[in-house]
């Protein structure tokens, strides 16, 4: 439900579109160039820039950024014991990263190791047959 002022506005908008005042604009049938940060509140845009501009991410991007990392090493990897190892890493950095998150378990990233196991003792079973 419209207030007495959204309505005026409303009504003037609608009369100036009958009218063709907004034919013709500068960009007209083009996409919006939306400014970077425009939907943070004014009091963070600011700082959120000088972090951009210094190559600076929040924690959770850079934790992010590490468990793909090691995720992509982890898929090139041959040698059990350095797979091993690699793996617990992965598991602590999710652990980690699902703890500065402070949300509900059901939004948690989950940790790999058991579909691993799975997978190797898969391995193991079909190449002891």
């Amino acid at each position: 439900m419209l207030t007495g002022f959204e309505k005026i506005i409303e009504e003037r908008i609608l009369k100036a579109q009958r009218q063709g005042e907004f034919d013709n604009l500068p960009g007209h049938g083009k996409p919006l160039r939306m400014e970077e940060g425009c939907s943070l509140p004014d009091d963070l845009r600011m700082g959120y820039k000088i972090l951009k501009n210094a190559d600076c991410l929040p924690p959770e991007i850079e934790l992010k950024k590490e468990i793909w990392q090691t995720e992509e090493l982890l898929t090139g990897m041959a040698d059990t014991k350095e797979k091993y190892q690699t793996l617990k890493r992965l598991n602590y950095l999710i652990m980690k990263l699902n703890t500065l998150r402070n949300t509900s378990i059901h939004f948690e990233m989950p940790q790999v190791y058991l579909g691993k196991l799975t997978d190797r003792f898969g391995e193991k079973r079909t190449s002891g047959r």
